[in-house]
């Protein structure tokens, strides 16, 4: 009888959350029996347990590949190569997050196990969330994936700035749900089930123009965009890039973007594909305005994490430039947004690894004039900020230039010439503006001559983001294929 109640197959896809989840509560438990000196013993503790979910999901994709994908939980959550790949992306991210914070937490004196056990929660929402096929399951998960990121913002208590920034992060986060869950309750309303294949069924059946689906389809995307930091929906990026830690600035400029499109992907072709002229040209307008923001106001930021910001903002701008082109069944608009979500994770980080250096007891190092004269201080590191801020802005023959190249060549082959020419004039804006840092690194003098020490952590982080964003630039063929055979459970 236990065995009619008890689905072994269901468990084991979700081994990799499973063991995520267990990792996070042992943080919290082990954190009471380290002294002070030790704690640097959370973050092995929480590798370890990325290291396992990681193994898992690479076990996984062998058995995926060319099968049919697995539903279980009585059609609730998927397991395919697209979840799969998605929550590589998510793992690997994480866990180079974590390296980037062992030193950042001693310097700003808040070395706390919760720290990290938020972390590998985040990270479970977020897998959730790519995997998720059902409306009450996506809610959750991004519930659980938001909260999350609301306490990590807000990590550094006694910083005014880190507090602010929180506070605003979830009084907006908290309307965007509302905007979502509303959008959700109108697709329940139409499909009569909470199963994306079941709701996209009965709008396939409804008549064009439908004045309800058009509703849920606006208040839906309204609080996906919220979530991909999309215009008119991004104000709270810059504010929260700002105050935020600066490894977990790193951490929400990547991993729950990674969540976000994947989720974003997932309701629109398995639930809103009748409707997909409709979010096409919503798509096309969201996708300039994104652009155009994001560029023009980086140039004219100052603070390093705000110019980050909007560059997060414009690069959601070029990954929905994919959703344009797969709105007209191109199979290349989805793999290029896979390829270019791995690309920018590794060369995000690698920046942002950069600026977590600069970090020591008397200088925050978040302006952009903190890393005048670098190339004279530390030339490893400016070189290294070179090759990642020259992959940001698509320059080849790094990662950042195969994945915008995907994206241009997708729009190219469903005839959207007008936008690929946007999207290659905005990366010459983007080259603009990350030069000024190259300028400040190279061009200018150092006021601070003080040594800067990099910890065996951040030499690994720095490590693994240059050999990802040369060795995709250099041999991509590897990436392609994988998207290519992650996006196939859409289009068979």
């Amino acid at each position: 009888m236990w065995n009619a109640f008890f689905h072994r197959a269901d468990y084991l896809a979700i081994k990799p959350e499973i063991l995520l989840a267990m990792f996070g509560l042992a943080v919290l438990l082990f954190d009471f029996l380290l002294e002070k000196r030790d704690k640097y013993l959370n973050a092995v503790l929480a590798l370890i347990g990325l290291g396992f979910a990681g193994l898992q999901l690479g076990m996984f994709w062998p058995l995926l590949v060319g099968e049919i994908p697995y539903t279980g939980f009585g059609g609730t959550l998927t397991l395919d190569t697209f979840a799969v790949l998605a929550k590589l992306i998510i793992v690997v991210a994480t866990a180079i997050v974590v390296l980037l914070s062992m030193k950042y937490l001693e310097i700003e004196g808040a070395n706390y196990g919760e720290y990290y056990a938020v972390l590998l929660f985040a990270a479970v929402g977020m897998m959730f969330l790519v995997s998720g096929s059902d409306l009450i399951v996506l809610f959750i998960a991004i519930e659980l994936m938001a909260l999350c990121e609301y306490l990590l913002t807000g990590f550094l208590r006694v910083n005014r700035r880190s507090n602010e920034a929180a506070v605003k992060f979830f009084l907006l986060g908290a309307f965007s749900s509302g905007l979502l869950l509303y959008g959700m309750s109108l697709l329940y309303a139409i499909g009569g089930s909470t199963k994306l294949s079941i709701i996209g069924q009965r709008i396939a059946e409804r008549s064009p123009g439908d004045p309800l689906s058009w509703v849920a389809l606006v208040t839906l995307l309204a609080g996906i965009y919220f979530k991909i930091a999309a215009v008119p929906f991004h104000q709270w990026t810059p504010d929260a890039y700002e105050g935020a830690p600066t490894s977990i600035t790193a951490f929400i400029s990547v991993a729950p973007k990674v969540a976000s499109f994947a989720f974003f992907i997932r309701i629109l072709v398995a639930a809103l594909w009748p409707l997909r002229a409709e979010w096409q040209a919503l798509t096309i307008g969201v996708a300039i305005a994104t652009m155009t923001l994001g560029n023009f106001a980086a140039i004219t930021q100052t603070n390093i994490k705000r110019f980050f910001g909007y560059s997060t903002i414009s690069h959601v701008g070029y990954l929905l430039l994919g959703l344009v082109a797969a709105a007209d069944g191109n199979r290349e608009g989805l793999s290029a947004i896979m390829i270019y979500l791995v690309v920018y994770a590794f060369m995000n980080l690698g920046a942002f690894a950069v600026i977590i250096v600069m970090r020591r007891k008397d200088l925050i190092g978040d302006e952009i004039d903190d890393l005048a004269g670098l190339m004279g201080r530390a030339p490893a590191l400016a070189i290294l900020m070179l090759i990642f801020l020259l992959s940001l802005a698509g320059i080849p023959p790094t990662a950042g230039f195969i994945g915008k190249y995907f994206i241009f060549l997708s729009l190219i082959e469903t005839g959207h010439y007008v936008l690929a020419v946007v999207g290659v004039a905005y990366s010459v804006v983007a080259l603009y503006y990350y030069f000024r840092i190259v300028v400040a690194m190279f061009m200018k003098k150092a006021d601070d001559t003080v040594p800067l020490a990099v910890s065996p952590g951040l030499r690994v982080a720095l490590g693994v983001a240059l050999v990802m964003t040369l060795g995709i630039g250099i041999y991509p063929q590897p990436l392609i294929t994988m998207a290519r055979e992650a996006i196939r459970p859409f289009f068979g």
